[in-house]
């Protein structure tokens, strides 16, 4: 079960590296592979996205490539068959936020379910 739990948690810790790539993030069809269709963030803004939204700010090149976010403390745990939570902490542009997000296994593979940003001072 360990080992089956810590595939999960790495699968899932890949697939929001892999979100956060400036040219992942650039591209609407690479995002949408990994956001679930159900998708809802509330941002470090107070603001409240979902999978049209986000992918409208996405497209529109909300991650410098010359300035990439930078991940640290980055931990999950399986918290069902197919459900990892992630936490971590990113900084971008100056701006430091903790960072929460629910990844469920599809039949099309891992989807960022839910995702919150929470400003670190």
């Amino acid at each position: 079960m360990a080992d089956e739990s810590e595939r999960a948690v790495q699968a899932a810790m890949e697939a929001e590296l892999h979100l956060l790539d400036p040219e992942v993030r650039a591209s609407p069809v690479l995002v949408s592979e990994l956001l679930d269709p159900d998708f809802i963030e509330f941002g470090a803004s107070g603001r409240r996205w979902d999978a049209t939204s986000i992918l409208t700010v996405t497209s529109a090149g909300s991650v410098d490539p010359e300035s990439p976010v930078e991940v640290s403390e980055m931990s999950g745990v399986l918290l069902a068959p197919g459900v990892v939570h992630l936490t971590y902490f990113a900084e971008n542009s100056g701006r430091r936020t903790w960072r929460s997000s629910l990844w469920r296994l599809t039949d099309t593979g891992w989807r960022m379910y839910f995702h919150q940003g929470t400003s670190a001072c």
